[in-house]
């Protein structure tokens, strides 16, 4: 074959993918089929390139709806939160064992000093029913313990930040792969037709530590190779909750809709001509933005807040923009049917002053985390609502910098975290997994982030081997190609 008739046979192929995008997207569009059928049409679009997929419904029975992922961008301690060593009292400034080590990879700012173990300076206790400890530092989650379920066994391939993070909400460390949320949207579609299917709410931070704080990237919330109006909308703190929502000067909602009209009637045109998907995405999405005009003004209105609700999310509430005020915001979106809602709150990388810093961090998250669980409760709102808190990563057992008492801090450690949950059917009042007496290898039930966002999708009613998108000559997935597996022993 000639280059000439390989270059047509390339077009050819291309453009009938086109088309069968086109054509599936618009069958689910106008057939107005239910949740289950929707998904698994949705999901069905990439079966042409994968033959595992199946149109007779959802995977598994869904246990949740929706999810809010709280997001600790940083890497929470947690030795100093979840993860109690009490035997590391006598272990003050003595070299951390090789024989724990074992010469495992560290960053490069410990990389050739003396590892010097750490205890914890915090006291902790025995909370809830199952007598889990839990640190002084969080006495709002302590006081709802019995409905968390914690995984202590976490861990990651990445060391540093911007690949965990990455990694954590992508499925992978290299940038340009679909995010959660986006996969979510894929996948099951939207259930409120007037908001959006994923909704990002970046927190600001009152407390903690405001010097030492990575940049948050748009990817995090992307939609990578997936159509792009399944990617994350970032509600903003002040102005327009969403950017450019408000019409401009001198024109109102009426005109508004009429060159919404013109636009979509010239889309549609230029649709039928080359059939490009995206045309499609931008007609949804100019559509979605002129109901969000009505939809998100009510949304983001507490003034139907009751004085007791608002004084159980604590004093920050009355603050825009803040983790205390965003998760009473997920919370409406949840009843609103938005289908994942993702806070992250910046600030957890404490290699230096640990203990002041993490008191500032717990101040801006422990009672509203708490209010958040309790309110999806009382509402009806937590049995088909997966409430996920983690970090990209751990912290080290050893001190980083000058180590006393009650001053130390900790570089970042993959190699165990804590992370917990609650509502959408797993367990309450439960731990699973172990790590050793030093907080740094895991002895029993290790989890990978790709198992946990297996089980994430599993609780919607998704295997996560299922759910994939052709893209680059593979089966592209949430989870990757490395085998992940559902945490099924947390489950109800």
């Amino acid at each position: 074959m000639n280059s000439k008739n390989v270059l047509s046979a390339i077009e050819h192929a291309e453009i009938s993918q086109f088309n069968r995008l086109q054509d599936r997207r618009q069958f689910l569009k106008t057939s107005g089929v239910g949740l289950g059928s929707a998904a698994m049409a949705s999901i069905a679009m990439q079966s042409d390139a994968s033959a595992s997929t199946s149109t007779d419904g959802l995977h598994f029975p869904a246990k949740a709806k929706r999810v809010i992922f709280l997001f600790m961008a940083g890497a929470p301690s947690q030795i100093d939160l979840f993860d109690y060593k009490p035997d590391l009292a006598d272990q003050f400034k003595k070299p951390l064992p090789e024989s724990i080590t074992m010469g495992q990879r560290v960053t490069a700012m410990t990389r050739g000093q003396d590892k010097l173990v750490a205890p914890s300076m915090f006291k902790f206790a025995r909370a809830g029913e199952n007598g889990t400890y839990m640190s002084e530092l969080l006495p709002h989650l302590t006081g709802i313990v019995d409905e968390l379920c914690f995984v202590k066994s976490m861990h990651t391939d990445a060391i540093n930040h911007d690949p965990g993070k990455t990694l954590i909400c992508t499925g992978s460390e290299i940038p340009g792969s679909a995010s959660m949320g986006a996969w979510l949207s894929y996948g099951l579609g939207r259930m409120n037709e007037n908001l959006p299917d994923f909704v990002v709410l970046n927190s600001a931070f009152w407390n903690g530590d405001k010097q030492n704080v990575q940049a948050l990237y748009s990817r995090l919330w992307g939609s990578g190779y997936l159509p792009s109006k399944h990617q994350g909308v970032s509600f903003q703190p002040s102005g327009d909750p969403v950017l450019f929502l408000s019409n401009p000067a001198g024109v109102d909602r009426e005109n508004r809709g009429r060159m919404l009209d013109l636009v979509t009637k010239l889309n549609r045109e230029h649709l039928a001509k080359i059939g490009d998907p995206e045309i499609q995405t931008t007609i949804a999405q100019q559509e979605m933005a002129f109901r969000m005009q009505a939809s998100v003004p009510e949304l983001t209105d507490m003034s139907d807040e009751s004085k007791e609700t608002l004084a159980m999310y604590g004093p920050e509430v009355e603050k825009s923009g803040s983790f205390a005020r965003n998760c009473l915001l997920a919370r409406r979106m949840i009843e609103r049917d938005v289908r994942f809602v993702q806070l992250f709150h910046r600030g957890w990388d404490h290699h230096r002053g640990l203990p002041d810093k993490l008191r500032g961090q717990c101040m801006d998250v422990d009672q509203p985390c708490a209010a958040l669980v309790t309110d999806l409760k009382k509402r009806g709102l937590l049995d088909d609502t997966l409430v996920v808190f983690a970090g990209e990563f751990g912290r080290t057992t050893y001190c980083q910098g000058k180590l006393t008492h009650d001053n130390y801090g900790r570089d970042h450690h993959p190699r165990c975290f804590t992370a917990w949950m609650a509502g959408g059917g797993v367990k309450p009042g439960f731990e699973y997994g172990k790590t050793d007496e030093y907080s740094y290898n895991i002895i029993e039930n290790p989890v990978h982030v790709r198992d946990l966002n297996a089980t994430i999708l599993h609780q919607l009613g998704i295997d996560h081997n299922r759910l994939t998108f052709p893209y680059l000559g593979l089966d592209q997935k949430l989870t990757g190609v490395k085998e992940s597996h559902v945490i099924k022993d947390i489950l109800l």
